[in-house]
């Protein structure tokens, strides 16, 4: 189930055309049936009204929740690549063989990082995560040795 609503055209076509059948199968049995009558008809007008009202408020809270999460995500992006250039700006109070070192290893992560906002893949993610954690770890542990003998503010 998780994989058909990674690949939103399939999950559209499929959605439509159960809307379509269920819209057919619909008129057949109205066919069928008698007409309404006029107070029927004017319950029916209640009702309906109520269910496109309900529908177009959870239309609307929808697309208000999409519209919060994507404003989320651009501030957690922003953030992290401010975190990431100013990481590689302060790479220059270390000694240069060491710093040379450190900028490598920040653009192999930053190379790391952007699948993730690209990717749509779980296993693939988990892959950029594990890889990232891994490259975090070796940067922290090349920053702790010139970190140490340089105790300076």
């Amino acid at each position: 189930m998780s994989e058909i609503v990674n690949l939103p055209g399939v999950l559209f076509a499929i959605t439509f055309l159960v809307l379509c059948l269920s819209a057919l199968v619909g008129c057949a049995i109205r066919q069928r049936r008698r007409p309404l009558a006029e107070d029927e008809r004017q319950d029916l007008g209640v009702v309906q009204g109520a269910a496109v009202t309900l529908l177009s408020l959870l239309i609307g809270f929808s697309f208000s929740m999409a519209i919060s999460r994507y404003e989320q995500r651009k501030t957690f992006e922003e953030a992290e690549a401010n975190a990431i250039g100013t990481e590689y700006i302060r790479v220059d109070v270390l000694p240069a063989g060491d710093a040379a070192k450190l900028r490598r290893l920040i653009r192999s992560y930053l190379d790391q990082r952007i699948p993730v906002y690209t990717t749509r893949h779980d296993r693939e993610l988990q892959q950029i995560n594990a890889a990232t954690a891994q490259n975090q770890n070796e940067l922290w542990s090349n920053v702790q040795v010139p970190a140490m003998s340089q105790q300076r503010p």
